[in-house]
């Protein structure tokens, strides 16, 4: 015979099986979305690359030319980046709580502000045409449409680039800085260390990772950009983004179409590589600036 505590028993393993299958339900959608948007296409990459000769291809002069550009390029706004951003979260967060949210509600809408309208932005401004460069003409005589600097050549994409990179640097490193207390520091003043001393012991080496792990974030943001690039430079600057645009679009034999899916796969691995030492970098970061 079931006694009556049974059904009530059954209830409640019922609901503790609910309860534990709830967080993996919540997320479900998300997975389905990594799967579909991320994974299968990963897939599909993988099978064009390795058909034929396309991996070999993708390492003919041309297309190792493009991939060194766009090393190149991101870790120069990487350096530059990490080297505007740090002082920059720096001096907002010693102006106090309203400059914080200020800046940081700015820095987190710039740091998604890109692709064409970022492109047709510069150029409005300071491309030949811009509107900066015909002030400057018409006030000083100084044309910058021929002067060495040039928004269509690897420096100025540099400076577009870090028109939203800057804004990143600053989101991510603004918890690390928070992390360092203002206790440590006075600490140090207390021992008779001078303020070089205290971010060379102290400061300087708690800082180090999480701003290493800031520039790597800025290499892949570099790395993937796109449409900002395209609308800019066309092919005057060789970047893997834009030829690996060209083998899929159709501009070119389908042939090059499994170079294409190569060249996608090879950017695939450094950036994974990269953001496998960010997220080191940031876990042992982590346990000091908590």
């Amino acid at each position: 015979m079931t006694t009556p505590a049974a059904p009530a028993a059954r209830t409640r393993s019922l609901a503790d099986r609910v309860r534990r299958c709830g967080p993996w339900l919540a997320v479900a959608p998300f997975l389905l979305v990594m799967l579909v948007g991320l994974v299968l296409p990963v897939i599909v990459l993988a099978t064009g690359a390795f058909e034929g000769d396309s991996l070999s291809n993708s390492f003919n002069a041309g297309y190792r030319s493009a991939f060194w550009g766009s090393v190149k390029l991101s870790v120069v706004c990487a350096v530059l980046g990490a080297v505007v951003g740090l002082p920059v979260a720096q001096a907002v967060l010693a102006g106090g709580s309203v400059l914080r949210r200020l800046v940081l509600t700015v820095s987190g809408v710039l740091a998604n502000f890109g692709g064409v309208p970022l492109a047709f932005m510069f150029i409005a401004t300071i491309g030949n045409a811009g509107v900066v460069t015909s002030l400057l003409s018409d006030w000083t005589g100084f044309d910058l449409g021929n002067s060495p600097f040039s928004l269509y050549q690897f420096g100025g994409l540099a400076v577009v680039y870090l028109y939203f990179l800057v804004p990143l640097m600053v989101i991510v490193i603004a918890p690390a800085l928070d992390g360092v207390r203002a206790e440590w520091s006075e600490a140090a003043e207390n021992l008779g260390a001078t303020r070089a001393q205290y971010w060379r012991h102290v400061a300087g080496p708690l800082l180090a990772p999480p701003v290493m792990a800031g520039a790597l974030l800025l290499f892949c943001a570099s790395m993937s950009a796109f449409a900002t690039a395209q609308a800019m430079v066309g092919g005057t600057v060789p970047l893997v983004t834009l030829q690996i645009a060209n083998a899929l679009s159709g501009n070119v034999s389908a042939d090059n179409a499994g170079v294409g899916a190569a060249l996608a796969i090879e950017m695939i691995a450094l950036v994974g590589v990269v953001m496998a030492a960010y997220w080191t970098i940031e876990r042992r970061t982590a346990r000091w600036l908590r």
